[in-house]
């Protein structure tokens, strides 16, 4: 089956020029407007907790009314344990912010930081040697 042919349309009279037009979309992960930032982050001048992107975060409480909106999706976000890395995911929020607003949670005891569960560097020798024989077999 072949497409439909367009047809072509007359030239039409001229029109008075159209508006310039609108700056292109933020590409994904980018904020237009580098100042919301500032203003969500606040000054965050003073010291930063030490989190990295796999740090996990518990709410130990309910957003409290004196809580931003960022503040309070994160501790909403975080009723279930969440690395850093998918708050900021979520949020659609630069790390270094999630960082700021992180450590003003803190520092408030609203959340709890957890270290990542850290798995054995080597693998036990009896357990490798058991899979290795376990494919031999077949």
């Amino acid at each position: 089956m072949t497409p439909p042919r367009r047809q072509r349309r007359s030239p039409e009279p001229e029109r008075p020029a159209a508006p310039a037009p609108p700056d292109p979309p933020a590409k994904e992960g980018e904020l237009s407007n580098p100042e919301r930032l500032f203003v969500i982050g606040g000054e965050g001048g003073g010291e930063r907790a030490d989190i990295d992107l796999v740090t996990l975060i518990v709410a130990r409480a309910d957003p409290p009314v004196s809580a931003t909106p960022e503040q309070a999706a994160l501790l909403r976000l975080c009723a279930a344990p969440l690395s850093v890395a998918e708050l900021s995911a979520y949020l659609s929020l630069p790390f270094s912010v999630v960082t700021v607003l992180l450590t003003d949670l803190l520092t408030t005891e609203l959340v709890q930081a957890r270290a990542p569960i850290v798995r054995q560097k080597v693998a036990d020798r009896n357990l490798l040697e058991a899979v290795m024989h376990g494919l031999q077999k077949l």
